[in-house]
């Protein structure tokens, strides 16, 4: 088999590279051994290795997410109340983090620490020299050229929109909506130029990351994302204010009752 030079961004990045393309190999030769050899199953199989690995950290990553989506509410009121005070704002908002025991750094670590697996995988797929006899994969003729059908590209748009929604929640400004939509395009374009394989590494990719948080998402609160809306939010705060003042109304009704049957007593 060829050899190929690996772009070393880091050192880290270097050796993590060479294990991908030992992993790759080791699991084209299982498929080998069962009689049939396929590339594009060793990729497939690489890449749910690759998940299954980085599991916890994605597991601590999307319990980070789903905590500040739950915090949302109170947080736009926060900034709501103390929009002309900002020190005062930044206070409140840190003692809501402290009260809620989440903070927006920390989910930023974990996806930290899975970007040099990420960015590995990349370099090793991108020039891997494939056994030209068992380099096809459903109706692609070589993993190592881009889709000539653009079929590939339009599925990786479509599931990183779909992961994009499902991060984002209902509660996206304007901004992140626009980023929303122009994250999928790019990465749809760009697949457009990449090798096959790698393609099929991402959409693989986002198909767990979807599975994962469906299934995180399943035993918490139904509305978990809806709580995040303003509207929502002020919904929450409308049924409080309800609860507080029928039980001050029922107190009030209490005493009253109270008195006339002293008074009648008397």
């Amino acid at each position: 088999m060829a050899d190929f030079q690996i772009p070393v961004l880091s050192t880290l990045v270097g050796y993590l590279a060479e294990i991908m393309r030992f992993c790759l190999q080791f699991c084209y030769g299982i498929t080998q051994d069962l009689g049939y050899p396929s590339y594009g199953i060793a990729i497939i199989a690489l890449t749910v290795i690759i998940k299954v690995i980085l599991l916890p950290l994605a597991i601590k990553q999307i319990k980070s997410m789903k905590g500040m989506q739950e915090v949302q509410p109170q947080l736009a009121a926060i900034q709501k109340k103390y929009k002309n005070d900002k020190m005062r704002q930044s206070q409140e908002i840190q003692r809501l983090y402290a009260e809620k025991g989440v903070s927006p750094l920390s989910g930023c670590l974990p996806l930290l620490i899975q970007m040099p697996f990420l960015i590995a995988i990349f370099y090793a797929l991108q020039g891997f020299p494939y056994d030209p006899n068992h380099a096809s994969f459903l109706w692609l003729e070589s993993l190592a050229v881009p889709d000539p059908t653009y079929v590939l590209p339009v599925i990786s748009a479509v599931s990183t929109w779909i992961i994009s929604k499902q991060t984002s929640g209902a509660n996206v400004a304007g901004q992140q909506k626009m980023m929303m939509m122009v994250m999928p395009l790019m990465i749809g374009y760009i697949s457009v130029k990449f090798p096959s394989g790698l393609v099929i590494y991402w959409i693989v990719s986002n198909l767990f990351q979807g599975i994962q948080q469906t299934i995180m998402f399943w035993g918490s609160d139904k509305n978990v994302k809806k709580v995040a809306t303003p509207q929502n939010g002020n919904k929450v705060v409308r049924k409080v204010i309800r609860k507080k003042v029928l039980k001050k109304s029922d107190s009030v009704n209490s005493d009253k009752v109270g008195s006339s049957e002293e008074a009648e007593n008397k």
